[in-house]
């Protein structure tokens, strides 16, 4: 048998994280849960320690990272406990480590997944603000590291089991590629009345009709600013001009994406929504693992729809193509506004309709900056974060339910 492939996740406890977990435990033979991590979650952290027994676990929260300490001293566990940005990024880097999923939601992921490129890792990119806020950046580090990255989104996940070995050096143009085209469900929001959507709430926000995901991924998806994040990620993975990639919407969720080529055809990837099929491939790649969901039935698929996605409805759509286009720190601005925005709503503070309108100021308020280095891009994170809040505090008189 050979050697375990040892494998750390960065957020081990949200739905992605455990989704890995799930596809881990059915092959233990071939992997090694070597380190776990978590924001301020020490109940799941602690309780996932005790079923996988890492060698370390780290958590943002220090002060969480000491009472995980004191749980697993007092249970006796053997756990190697880090604390802060510094512990996950050592997390990242441990030598003992082949595979890094990179799975913390939003730009406290950064860092850390900036840190397994840098070491040289496979890494299984689930946080997409890594590509969004520093596209050139982390791809740089990449090639610099030696790193491989394999795209967890269902859709880039099946746009890269779509192209052609060897893509990477020889290009789209050289691959014959002319289009990439990323699908979408829509969100709960699809068919909804526009005139009710500023008085939507996180509940129904959150129940997306086809996929289960956390609470700020599944607003995201009702705004469909989540794809709109996907376009920019696209951009960087796959080397693709803007122009090449479209948005299509698809209610049924079975076609993840899809590549048009030069000659007329379409190639498409297909599969039940489930987090675990793009997870196995990724674990496995260029092999192929059980993921341990159900098959597709295609004699239960009444019918697969596709439209053009409504930029009325879907304003994020547009917010995040023209920040792709603008360019230089523009994307980070975007996703930084969208994170506080996201989270006010979740709050009540904030109407589903002023999330955009929330963007759309700090784009306005805070000048982008050419990616030339890590600390301009996380200086106009914080410069977003804080145009956003202060717009946010000016909406809130209005009142929110």
């Amino acid at each position: 048998m050979s050697e375990q492939v040892g494998v750390a996740i960065l957020g081990s406890t949200g739905s992605i994280g455990v989704s890995t977990l799930d596809v881990l435990r059915h092959h233990t033979d071939r992997f090694r849960v070597v380190a776990l991590t978590a924001n301020r979650d020490v109940e799941n952290l602690f309780q996932q320690c005790l079923i996988h027994k890492p060698l370390f676990a780290a958590m943002a929260d220090p002060r969480a990272a000491e009472r995980l300490q004191d749980r697993l001293r007092i249970d006796g566990r053997p756990v190697e406990v880090l604390a802060g940005m510094a512990g996950l990024e050592q997390v990242a880097a441990l030598p003992e480590v082949d595979h890094v999923m990179a799975a913390i939601v939003g730009a406290a992921g950064l860092l850390p997944t900036l840190a397994a490129a840098q070491a040289g890792k496979r890494i299984l990119l689930a946080n997409k603000e890594a590509l969004v806020m520093a596209g050139p950046l982390f791809m740089a580090a990449v090639r610099q590291g030696g790193a491989e990255l394999l795209p967890i989104d269902s859709e880039h996940n099946a746009i890269f089991q779509c192209l052609p070995s060897g893509f990477v050096t020889r290009g789209l143009d050289g691959a014959g590629v002319r289009r990439i085209l990323l699908t979408g469900s829509g969100g709960p929001f699809r068919l909804a009345p526009l005139d009710q959507l500023p008085d939507a709430t996180p509940e129904q926000a959150c129940a997306h009709p086809n996929w289960r995901m956390g609470r700020k991924i599944s607003v995201d998806s009702a705004t469909m600013m989540n794809k709109g994040l996907e376009v920019i990620e696209a951009r960087w993975l796959f080397d693709a001009r803007p122009e090449r990639i479209e948005v299509v919407v698809h209610p049924q969720s079975v076609i993840h994406s899809m590549v048009e080529y030069d000659d007329g055809s379409v190639l498409a990837q297909m599969g039940n929504p489930d987090m675990r099929i793009p997870i196995a491939h990724a674990l496995a790649w260029p092999r192929r693992i059980s993921s341990g969901t159900a098959f597709l039935d295609f004699s239960q698929l009444a019918r697969l729809e596709f439209q053009t996605p409504d930029f009325d409805r879907f304003p994020c759509l547009r917010l995040a193509r023209a920040a792709l286009l603008q360019g230089g720190t523009a994307p980070a601005i975007l996703n930084a506004a969208n994170e506080v925005a996201v989270q006010a709503f979740l709050e009540r503070q904030l109407r589903f309709t002023d999330i955009a309108a929330t963007v759309e100021h700090a784009l306005t308020r805070v000048s982008g900056h050419p990616v030339d280095a890590l600390a301009t891009i996380l200086e106009d994170d914080t410069l977003a974060r804080s145009a956003a809040s202060e717009w946010i505090a000016t909406r809130a008189a209005g009142g929110v339910r």
